[in-house]
C-alpha cells in the first residue's frame, strides 16, 4: 500500500488532533454525605488534571528447553489521581476528607458508609474523565465528547498533603486524590467517528 507523505495527507489523518486541557471529570459524591457532599458542577470546575487510563495485561512466563514462552497473564488496573484546585473555602478536600472518614474514621476504627457497592449507603462510585472536541460555542454552549473512559466502582485513598511557604508566591493551592476502582469501560462520544467495531471497550452488552 502506497504511504502518504504530504502535508495534506497528514492533515487529513490527523484532522485537528486532540488536545490535552479539553476534558471534564464527573461523578457524585456518595449520597450518604449528604449536605456534606460538594456539587458536581464544584468538581467540574475545579478538577485541574486527571488521566486517561492505561491498560495493562501481565505476561506469565513458562521455561520451555532453554526458551522462555510468554502467555498473556491476568489485567491489573493502576490507580487513578486527580489534581484539584481549592477554593476558598476548601469545599472539595472537605468533600474528600469525609468520604474518606465514612470508610474509616480518624478516632475509632469504625465506619459509617463500610459498604463496597454503589447504593445510597455503598462508599463507591462510578467516575467518568470526558475528552472534549474543540467547539463549544458562545454561550456556554457544550463541547461535543470524544470518547468517555468510566471507572467502575471507585472510591479515594489518598489525599495529598498541601505544602505551605512564606516564600509561594504568585500560586493558588492544589492538591492531589488518589482513587482505586474495579475495572474502566470506554466508548466514543457523540462528537467522534467510531472506529471499526465501535469503539467500545469493557462495556457490559
Amino acid at each position: 500500500m502506497a504511504v502518504k507523505s504530504n502535508i495534506t495527507g497528514f492533515l487529513n489523518t490527523v484532522k485537528q488532533g486532540v488536545r490535552n486541557n479539553l476534558f471534564v471529570v464527573e461523578f457524585n459524591f456518595p449520597s450518604v454525605m449528604s449536605s456534606d457532599a460538594p456539587r458536581p458542577e464544584t468538581l467540574q470546575m475545579l478538577c485541574k488534571a486527571a488521566a486517561i487510563p492505561a491498560s495493562n495485561l501481565g505476561v506469565i512466563e513458562v521455561p520451555f528447553r532453554g526458551r522462555t514462552v510468554k502467555i498473556a497473564g491476568d489485567r491489573t488496573f493502576d490507580t487513578w489521581t486527580v489534581t484539584i484546585i481549592s477554593d476558598r473555602n476548601q469545599t472539595l478536600r472537605h468533600g474528600f476528607e469525609k468520604w474518606i472518614e465514612g470508610m474509616n474514621r480518624h478516632n475509632a476504627n469504625n465506619a459509617s458508609t463500610f459498604v463496597p457497592d454503589t447504593s445510597g449507603t455503598g462508599y463507591l462510585q462510578d467516575l467518568t474523565v470526558k475528552q472534549l472536541e474543540r467547539n463549544a460555542g458562545e454561550g456556554d454552549t457544550d463541547a461535543s465528547v470524544l470518547r468517555t473512559y468510566y471507572f467502575k466502582g471507585a472510591f479515594p485513598t489518598n489525599i495529598s498533603q498541601i505544602d505551605l511557604a512564606y516564600d509561594s508566591n504568585d500560586q493558588i493551592e492544589d492538591f492531589t486524590v488518589e482513587f482505586q476502582y474495579q475495572y474502566w469501560s470506554a466508548e466514543p462520544g457523540t462528537g467522534a467517528q467510531p472506529p471499526a467495531g465501535g469503539g467500545r471497550i469493557g462495556v457490559e452488552t
